[in-house]
């Protein structure tokens, strides 16, 4: 895979169908295998990492392509210092977070950016 695409995705799943949107988009697109798909939440959008998902808009999405995203061998970010993220309980995927800084540095390697609010 020569192409990489980040896909950043902040709204709140809470109240919004954007960020299951993007989930599915992103697991879509990596199912290909002709881009390489690395996913950053932020701000609310870290509480699709979850294990209760129960509520979301479009909480299908988060059970049925978070994994696969995962699945794809590039790792998931998460907003460092994020408040909510202690608000996850065991989430079912590995993640690691990820300071503004470095966020920047990723983001400009890419050939595709995707944000999604």
């Amino acid at each position: 895979m020569s192409r990489q695409a980040l896909f950043v995705v902040s709204g709140d799943p809470r109240t919004s169908a954007r960020p299951a949107e993007a989930i599915r988009i992103a697991a879509g697109v990596g199912a290909w295998r002709k881009v390489a798909i690395t996913l950053y939440l932020r701000d609310a959008a870290v509480l699709a990492l979850s294990e209760w998902v129960d509520g979301f808009v479009d909480e299908d999405n988060y059970t049925r392509y978070l994994p696969l995203l995962g699945e794809l061998g590039r790792p998931i970010y998460a907003q460092a210092g994020n408040p909510l993220l202690s608000e996850l309980g065991e989430s079912p995927l590995a993640y690691e977070e990820l300071a503004e800084g470095p966020l920047a540095e990723l983001a400009a390697r890419q050939d595709f950016l995707v944000y999604f609010d």
